[in-house]
C-alpha cells in the first residue's frame, strides 16, 4: 500500500487551507498514493491558535469543501483523512473525516478532551476504525496517544495500520516534548504490533512528528520539522518476525484474562 501524509502550516482560512490540500491530493496522485493523510483540524484551523474558538468556524463553508473532497476522492481513486470541525446539531466535534473512494465519508471525533478540547468540543463516541481494500484502519487523533487503552481498543479490532493527526506545536523549541511524543507512538506501535503513521502541522516548532513507525518501534521513515511537504511510503505488510508474534500472542492471552 503506498501511504502519504502532508505536513503543512494549517491556517484560520478555510479557503487557503482547502486550496493547500487540494495541491496535495494532485500531487498525492501523481505518485499513485492509495492513501493520504492530513493533520488534525487542517481545513478549519485549530483553536486558539489558528482561530478564537470552535463556534468561529464557517460550517457551511466546511460542508461545502467535505462535499467536494468526498467528489475528488472517488474521481481521483484515492483514499483522504482529513482533520477537521464538525458540527452536529448543537455539538461541536474535532473530527476526522475518512473518503474512501465511492463511498459515504466515515467520521472520528476525538475522545481524549483537555485544555483548548475541553474548552471547544464535545467528546466523540465511535471506535474510529475503517476499512481500505482488505485492509482495517484505525484513527486517533493527538492528544490520545498518551492512553493506550485508546490503542488497545485498535488491536482488539485487529488494525493493520494506525494513523494519528496531530496540532501539537510549540511557540518555541522543544525537542523533549518531540522526542517524548514521538516515544508515546513508538510505544503503541510496539504494544499492538501495528505500525502507525502520524502527520502534523508545520506552523512554529513541530513537537510532533511526520512519520512512519514500524511494528517494532522502528522509524521507517520521518519527514523533516518545521517543513511543508508530502510523506510518502510504500508500506508492506510482511508476516510477523519473533518479536512481533510473541508480543502478539501473549497480548491476545491478557486480552482474554
Amino acid at each position: 500500500m503506498r501511504i502519504g501524509a502532508y505536513q503543512f502550516r494549517v491556517t484560520g482560512n478555510i479557503d487557503k487551507n482547502r486550496k493547500t490540500i487540494l495541491k496535495a491530493i494532485s500531487e498525492a496522485v501523481s505518485q499513485k498514493l492509495d492513501l493520504l493523510v492530513f493533520p488534525e483540524c487542517a481545513l478549519t484551523g485549530y483553536p486558539p491558535y489558528d482561530i478564537p474558538n470552535s463556534a468561529a468556524v464557517d460550517f457551511h463553508c466546511v460542508m461545502t469543501c467535505l462535499e467536494e473532497l468526498q467528489i475528488v476522492a472517488s474521481e481521483k481513486k484515492l483514499c483522504i483523512v482529513l482533520g477537521t470541525i464538525l458540527k452536529e446539531q448543537e455539538k461541536i466535534y474535532n473530527s476526522a473525516v475518512v473518503f474512501v473512494p465511492n463511498r459515504e465519508p466515515f467520521v472520528y471525533s476525538k475522545r481524549a478532551l483537555w485544555g483548548y478540547d475541553k474548552n471547544n468540543f464535545s467528546s466523540g463516541h465511535n471506535g474510529g476504525v475503517f476499512r481500505l481494500s482488505d485492509r482495517k484502519i484505525g484513527v486517533r487523533i493527538c492528544f490520545e496517544v498518551r492512553f493506550p487503552e485508546y490503542f488497545r481498543e485498535l488491536y482488539r479490532e485487529n488494525t493493520d495500520l494506525d494513523i494519528i493527526l496531530f496540532y501539537d506545536i510549540s511557540k518555541q523549541e522543544d525537542l523533549q516534548r518531540y522526542e517524548l511524543i514521538r516515544s508515546h507512538i513508538r510505544t503503541r506501535a510496539v504494544e499492538n504490533v501495528c505500525p502507525i503513521l502520524t502527520v502534523n502541522t508545520s506552523a512554529a516548532f513541530q513537537t510532533a512528528p511526520t512519520a512512519l513507525f514500524g511494528r517494532s518501534g522502528q522509524v521507517l521513515s520521518e519527514q523533516e520539522r518545521n517543513k511543508e511537504g508530502l510523506f510518502q511510503y510504500n508500506l508492506d505488510f510482511l508476516p510477523l518476525d519473533f518479536g512481533e508474534q510473541g508480543r502478539k500472542e501473549i497480548s491476545d492471552l491478557l486480552i482474554k484474562a
